[in-house]
């Protein structure tokens, strides 16, 4: 059912949505946790904010109490909480040893543990029993093959089960985990991968999206051979095709699985790494981020329980693939013993009702996307609450970039009225989010209800001075447990402290706008890297594509201020429209009117352009920073890296603007 989209303006930043009510807020994990403090560690606390102060201040007591809240498995117990609080170089739980694989096994009954919809197919679940046989299994298998503690187990896979189930596998073992999306393409896994030597490489044959198949044989050969590290290949066969021939023994995902083993989980140090994931790799090669068992057990039992308040019985979903953090986050609702759901496929096939569909017919509690989706949904004029039954949804998690007021409101009025709507900010480099929902507090339009527990989160001006009520750099002054062990192949970790604590020493510099709100909420303006500098005044792109994005007839865009310091520069505007030569001088005025109206005279570009596609990195993200570099005048190879862009051919536009004249 379609109803009339939200108007530009309608909905005030700071507006009150929703507010929990006494009954969710008595029954809510946060406050089974504020009950255990007082009684087990003689703690009581007057709210929120009290409780966030101590969390931030008293690291050790904090951390362990959500080591012992939870009842966290060591196989050799913890001398101390935190041997060292320097950034980078905090030294957490020394002497424990855990694994992250036998916290996400814990639970062994018929309980679904995964439920599984391909886009064109039914949907398909593995009980608890079913997943810890098969991560047996392919454990056992992958020994067979030579995989040991701290070899790297690099995966080319599909957001399916045999995913899930060899992650878990090779983090039993105490491999360590990698994995890119298939749609990526060669340049960029090897990009990836090349960098981490893996043992073994496992991979689907192809996949289906948007109705389409897409055979990936020839790609897994290509990656193969650039990999002189495999000592196996393993094929999972989504599509049946020939095995691809390649240097390393290959395997059928049927051999690796066949013979069944006991469960067994190695025992590994707290910082021992679990997994490598990398940044988007715009220019250069990816960060290939390195992060620990235990600091993941930790930070994703207090992220998934305390702030989106899951439990054993919660139906978990998050919009992703295997190549975003979001999908090692959305596995982690195992540690909890929830049930996760993956989807494979196209969020818009046949139409952007697919995902609420599958909410509805899965049972979903916990609907969990991207900003972009729900503003694609809320142009749409969608209203998923009307055409399907979401009345199991008690939250919904928004990421990836800053959702708007008018999409908050968009879910309270078209989704559903009572959940937690839970905008969340954080990044790959932690693997979590900082600014974070939470079950005791209400939703303001625009505003991230809170700071993570643990996270002492601040907005910072030039100086490294601490602001309220004002936007600044987003800072953290204390260390936390999921924070990069290192980055692979640093020597020096010169990268990493470049990464995070060159501008403010000591203290990491996460690269976005952030207000922290008189009420201690948050605002996100959008990358710091990319500001816009008009008349001395700092403003988000988020402020401009909000207004932009809704005007009828345009479907995208991005916004360059081509400023440098003491300079001001020209504040360009590139417009997707609904249909080729849709940005007519028409809607160019309407897109003045709307900024002058809706932000500020200085707000309206100096000019307009219209572009085919506006370039993503492969997760999606705009390429501000590149784009501006491009037309400052820096060539084209050196902002950014072909492969890590999801359409490269959207560069030529700004690549020929950039060639055909000074640089604006």
């Amino acid at each position: 059912m379609a109803r009339e989209p939200l108007e530009i303006g309608s909905v005030a930043e700071g507006e009150l949505l929703w507010q929990p009510s006494a009954e969710r807020i008595a029954r809510s994990n946060l406050t089974a946790y504020l009950k255990w403090l007082a009684k087990a560690r003689g703690l009581s606390f007057s709210g929120y904010p009290e409780l966030w102060r101590w969390s931030v201040t008293d690291l050790e007591g904090f951390w362990s109490s959500v080591w012992d809240f939870f009842g966290v498995k060591a196989h050799h117990p913890y001398e101390r909480v935190l041997a060292s609080r320097a950034m980078p170089g905090a030294q957490w739980f020394p002497k424990a040893t855990l694994n992250y694989a036998e916290h996400a096994l814990r639970r062994r009954d018929d309980h679904p543990a995964i439920i599984y919809r391909q886009e064109e197919g039914p949907l398909t679940s593995l009980s608890y029993g079913q997943l810890a046989e098969s991560v047996a299994a392919a454990a056992c298998g992958m020994r067979r093959l030579g995989v040991r503690p701290g070899d790297r187990v690099a995966a080319y896979a599909s957001n399916t089960p045999e995913a899930v189930i060899a992650f878990l596998a090779a983090a039993s073992i105490g491999a360590i985990w990698s994995s890119c999306a298939p749609e990526f393409g060669t340049e960029s896994v090897v990009d990836r991968f090349g960098q981490i030597e893996p043992a073994l490489l496992i991979a689907v044959d192809g996949y289906r999206y948007n109705g389409r198949v897409y055979d990936r044989t020839e790609a897994v050969r290509a990656i193969a051979e650039q990999l002189p590290s495999l000592r196996a290949c393993v094929m999972i066969e989504a599509l049946g095709r020939p095995l691809p021939k390649v240097p390393a023994r290959t395997v059928r995902w049927s051999e690796l699985v066949q013979e069944k083993a006991p469960l067994e989980f190695e025992p590994v140090p707290f910082s021992h790494p679990l997994w490598i994931l990398y940044s988007s790799g715009t220019t250069g090669l990816p960060k290939a981020i390195v992060q620990g068992h235990g600091g993941i057990v930790l930070e994703h039992l207090k992220a998934l329980a305390l702030h989106l308040d899951l439990t054993a019985s919660d139906r978990f979903f998050w919009q992703t693939t295997t190549g975003w953090m979001m999908w090692n986050f959305l596995v982690s609702g195992l540690l909890l013993g929830a049930t996760i759901l993956l989807y494979e496929g196209s969020p818009a096939w046949e139409g952007l009702e697919v995902l609420w569909r599958f909410a509805a017919e899965s049972g979903m509690t916990y609907f969990g996307t991207s900003a972009p989706f729900i503003h694609a949904c809320m142009k749409k004029g969608l209203a998923p609450g009307e055409s399907f039954d979401l009345t199991r949804l008690a939250g919904v998690g928004s990421t990836g970039s800053p959702l708007t007021p008018e999409g908050f409101k968009w879910v309270y009025t078209r989704v559903h009225p009572d959940v937690n709507l839970g905008s969340l900010s954080g990044g790959t480099d932690v693997c979590t989010a900082f600014l974070v929902p939470c079950p005791l507090l209400p939703v303001y339009a625009g505003e991230l209800q809170c700071r993570a527990l643990g996270a002492r989160v601040e907005a910072f001006d030039e100086q490294g001075r601490p602001l309220v009520g004002e936007v600044g750099e987003l800072v953290l002054t204390e260390p936390l447990p999921s924070m990069p062990l290192f980055f692979w192949n640093d020597p020096g970790q010169a990268r990493y402290r470049e990464s995070y604590f060159a501008m403010y020493p000591g203290v990491w510099r996460h690269g976005d706008w952030v207000k922290i709100t008189p009420r201690e909420g948050a605002v996100i303006y959008g990358r710091s890297d990319s500001t816009l500098n008009r008349s001395g005044i700092r403003t988000g792109t988020s402020d401009i594509y909000r207004i932009v994005e809704q005007i009828p007839g345009v479907v995208d865009s991005l916004v360059i201020d081509t400023g440098v310091l003491g300079r001001e520069g020209r504040l360009l505007l590139f417009v997707v429209p609904e249909r080729p030569g849709g940005v007519d001088d028409a809607l160019r005025e309407r897109i003045r009117q709307a900024l002058r109206r809706s932000l500020s005279p200085r707000h309206v570009p100096d000019e307009i352009y219209e572009v085919a596609a506006v370039p993503r990195t492969l997760n999606g993200k705009k390429l501000e920073v590149p784009v501006r570099r491009l037309l400052l005048g820096e060539p084209l190879e050196k902002v950014v890296a072909l492969g890590a862009v999801a359409n490269p051919e959207a560069l030529g536009p700004f690549v020929a603007l950039a060639r055909g004249k000074e640089a604006p």
